[in-house]
């Protein structure tokens, strides 16, 4: 990972300097100061010297020990990604405020590992809200504390099943009996319970949740224990038609946790959030939490702060899987209106009013910096267009934003056709999919189809062995598997097996406990981290017991072994990918033998070309209609996200993803 990514490169430089010239002022003692002050002062013993420095180390220490702390875990953390990740990039760097309190929402699509990725991009000092429930986890809760974050109680951790079953209906008169003034008064649903309990199970300002659901309603008043009133906070929620079980939400005051967040902003500190309340592994965000919100009035009310929330998208590839590939991109931040302090001030609805606006434009600019798709086939769909697309070769940045261009047009023609985009498309759709298809089952990558225009079709057996130096791609990933094999047997598959076992049982245990989840596999790159962190050192102890006990070695030789392991464990898994990725690349050479494989390979270029051209070809057709989505250069994503929704907001949805369908 670069240097500039924990301190500037001029910093990083004179760091590398000053340390090389500690080593040759050790190494010769002719020029060592400690040596030469002793030869001055022969009454002075190496242990005195020894001891000072120590008492200044720990003065030193005690006295800045968060700091260090940060520092020591920040360098950690980079030591994660480094294992975990082949490639972490980032974009948008420059929209970071350099000074100044800032608030940092991120969408939360692999659980712990993402507040590692931003903490480890970002040369801001970080203070995460962490969920109370993750806090009190061994490891993750002491990092938490070393971080200084900040633990928050959230009443989904502590939900419990209500007496009965519930019938929802929206209230006619939406305002009655309320207790507050008609504009300021929240429109409510009705709730009918049978068999309920609400006068003792529920309070005001608790929630009850619908089965599976994430959307949480607040209890408005209790009129009795089969009767009570509930807000509407959105009206395009379709309800249930019949009664059913529901799970109950103890409303948790956030007045301390709203007091820490403010104090460390009101000193210059960030924050950082993730809106969506808990991760998940959806391919667009969940609706986002309030709290967010009331923190930047809050600043503005109290300290008459301003602060700057800058939205930052993970994007992840192969997210749950070893050695992938993320990209951190942050946005343009959005701020609080001050001309609406005093309607936040004012209370009721219209401090709802102006949360939720402000609520809806921080979400607007979050999906500027992801791709946010309805399901995962439209995701790998719209990555294939785009590739196919494209003209040149692009950084990181015109191809996220040119998916983006493609997931938008995409919702925007469902949207005008209400969900029946014409034949055209659909043919289209058709030959893209059976195209990623046929590149799945070929082994081979898209950018390395136009590489097969010369393919032969008919030829033997023998001459492919010859002609593809197949021998030698075979011995090649040989020796990296050899060179590989012996750090990776000792040091890195016994852990990798172990937590591979580990995270899928947290997995399930993490879907069984959730709405929201698909598969639950947002959580399987981080408790494979967690169970390494303890993994790894014991395994190195119990090597070094085993050569203590069962070897002649001496002490100091068996520290530098131990010193070694994680340099050799590194290199294992460096060794180890290049063979993975030689036999990946192997795949399609092997196929090469068989004639149909040699057939469908040398079909791939023209119905490349072909798919190419005709795709280009749509899309110079409807380019024109979507406007700055087709013709703009630097786009304002936030502000077409806003667009977006008002659309479909006037309109009703284009299209449902099938994770929303299996949910309903």
């Amino acid at each position: 990972m670069a240097p500039n990514r924990m301190m500037s490169e001029l910093d990083f430089t004179k760091t590398q300097l000053g340390v090389l010239f500690i080593i040759i002022l050790l190494a010769v003692d002719s020029v060592n100061p400690v040596k030469m002050f002793m030869h001055v002062f022969p009454s002075v013993a190496p242990w005195h010297i020894a001891t000072i420095m120590l008492l200044l180390m720990f003065y030193i220490f005690v006295s800045e020990m968060k700091e260090l702390l940060y520092f020591s875990v920040k360098i950690f953390f980079h030591s994660i990604l480094s294992i975990f990740f082949r490639d972490v990039q980032i974009i948008g760097r420059d929209n970071i405020p350099r000074h100044g309190p800032v608030i940092f929402t991120s969408n939360h699509a692999n659980q712990f590992i993402d507040g590692v990725t931003v903490l480890c991009t970002c040369e801001h000092k970080i203070s995460y809200l962490v969920a109370e429930k993750s806090w009190n986890r061994r490891i993750i809760g002491d990092i938490s504390w070393a971080m200084g974050a900040v633990p928050v109680k959230r009443a989904q951790d502590s939900a419990k099943k209500g007496t009965g079953t519930v019938l929802m209906q929206r209230s006619k008169d939406n305002t009655k009996e309320t207790g507050e003034e008609e504009s300021s008064a929240p429109k409510l649903i009705a709730v009918e319970g049978m068999g309920t309990l609400f006068l003792s199970e529920l309070a005001k300002s608790d929630k009850i949740r619908l089965p599976n659901s994430s959307m949480a309603f607040k209890v408005i008043r209790v009129d009795s224990e089969t009767s009570l009133q509930v807000e509407d906070a959105d009206e395009s929620l379709v309800l249930p038609a019949e009664s059913g079980s529901f799970d109950i939400l103890k409303h948790i005051d956030q007045k301390i946790v709203y007091e820490k967040v403010l104090e460390k902003m009101a000193h210059g500190g960030a924050i950082g959030i993730f809106p969506e309340g808990g991760s998940h592994d959806r391919t667009d965000l969940l609706p986002l939490k309030v709290g967010v919100a009331l923190i930047a009035y809050s600043a503005l009310e109290q300290d008459g702060l301003s602060i700057p929330i800058v939205p930052v998208g993970l994007n992840y590839f192969r997210s749950y899987h070893f050695r992938g590939r993320a990209i951190v991109e942050y946005g343009r931040p959005t701020f609080v209106d001050p001309s609406t302090l005093s309607a936040y001030k004012t209370g009721g609805t219209e401090k709802r009013r102006v949360c939720n606006e402000l609520l809806q434009r921080i979400q607007d600019s979050m999906r500027s910096v992801i791709v946010s798709t309805p399901d995962y086939e439209t995701l790998e769909l719209i990555h294939t267009a785009r590739r196919l697309y494209e003209r040149k070769d692009q950084t990181t940045s015109e191809k996220q934003d040119l998916s983006r261009r493609f997931a938008e047009g995409y919702k925007q023609l469902l949207l005008r056709t209400a969900g029946k985009p014409p034949q055209q498309w659909l043919s289209l759709q058709s030959r893209l999919i059976s195209y990623q298809s046929e590149l799945n089952e070929l082994g081979i990558r898209d950018y390395q189809v136009p590489g097969l225009r010369h393919e032969k079709v008919d030829i033997d057996g023998d001459t492919v062995l010859r002609e593809m130096r197949i021998p030698y791609h075979i011995v090649h990933l040989v020796l990296m598997l050899l060179l590989a094999a012996l750090p990776t047997i000792l040091l890195n598959f016994p852990v990798g097996i172990i937590a591979r076992l580990y995270a899928n049982r947290r997995r399930k245990v993490a879907l069984a406990n959730s709405k929201v989840k698909v598969k639950g596999l947002d959580v399987v790159l981080s408790e494979k981290v967690v169970i390494c962190i303890v993994l790894v050192p014991t395994l190195w102890f119990a090597y070094g017991l085993a050569l203590k006990l069962f070897t002649n070695l001496d002490g100091p030789s068996i520290a530098l072994i131990i010193m070694s392991l994680p340099i050799c464990s590194y290199m294992g898994i460096v060794v180890a990918q290049a063979g993975m990725v030689g036999l990946k690349d192997l795949r399609p050479y092997v196929m090469r033998l068989f004639p149909s494989a040699r057939r469908r390979l040398a079909a791939l270029p023209a119905a490349r070309k072909e798919l190419q051209e005709d795709l280009r070809e749509f899309i110079r057709e409807l380019g024109p209609s979507l406007g700055e989505i087709y013709y703009g250069k630097d786009l304002d994503w936030a502000a077409i996200k806003e667009e977006s929704r008002s659309k479909v907001t006037t309109t009703g949805e284009p299209t449902t993803s099938k994770d929303d369908k299996k949910e309903k």
